[in-house]
């Protein structure tokens, strides 16, 4: 085999390895953020926090879920179950943030309205906050200044109830 030949071979098949890796393991600035407010999730932490892949925790605004990872707390009745719902809709996707008012709550994590694209409709954007509530893995929890969608989350609420799904179904202290 001619030299010539054996460097574009040894050169095309290290551009290849470059590509294959790059493709495995994308550079940090397009696994962190992709603009101001849109950002990968890398793991669920319950049904109402997630970490996103530049290491920002974030907690839905105006929604609560139950809790799964407290100190003082056993697994509450659908925590698992509301974890794994947010989890299918969110972790490993695009998301986009809304700010209300406050920037983070008193654990440093940001407070955020969140959406991601519907798969079946490309143009149409998920509220993943009111989404949890109107399936049942989630609670209205308005706490001010943060009101701005408290209305329709009570209005979920509401009829989530009406209609005994999720927790409303299964757990008795709620």
């Amino acid at each position: 085999m001619p030299r010539l030949y054996q460097k574009r071979l040894i050169s095309a098949l290290i551009a290849l390895v470059i590509f294959i890796f790059l493709q495995i393991f994308p550079s940090q600035k397009t696994t962190q953020k992709i603009d101001n407010n849109t950002y990968i999730v890398k793991r669920v932490i319950d049904g109402d926090t997630i970490e996103l892949t530049n290491k920002q925790i974030v907690r839905y605004i105006g929604i609560d879920t139950p809790e799964l990872h407290h100190p003082k707390k056993s697994v509450e009745c659908f925590a698992s179950a509301a974890a794994g719902f947010n989890k299918n809709l969110v972790e490993g996707k695009i998301v986009t943030l809304e700010k209300d008012i406050s920037e983070t709550d008193k654990y440093k994590r940001l407070l955020r309205y969140v959406y991601i694209t519907d798969e079946s409709s490309p143009s149409a954007k998920i509220f993943v906050n009111k989404k949890l509530v109107d399936e049942g893995y989630a609670s209205a929890a308005t706490f001010p200044p943060d009101v701005k969608y408290a209305d329709i989350f009570r209005n979920s609420q509401q009829e989530a109830m009406e209609n005994k799904k999720g927790l409303w179904s299964s757990c008795k202290n709620k």
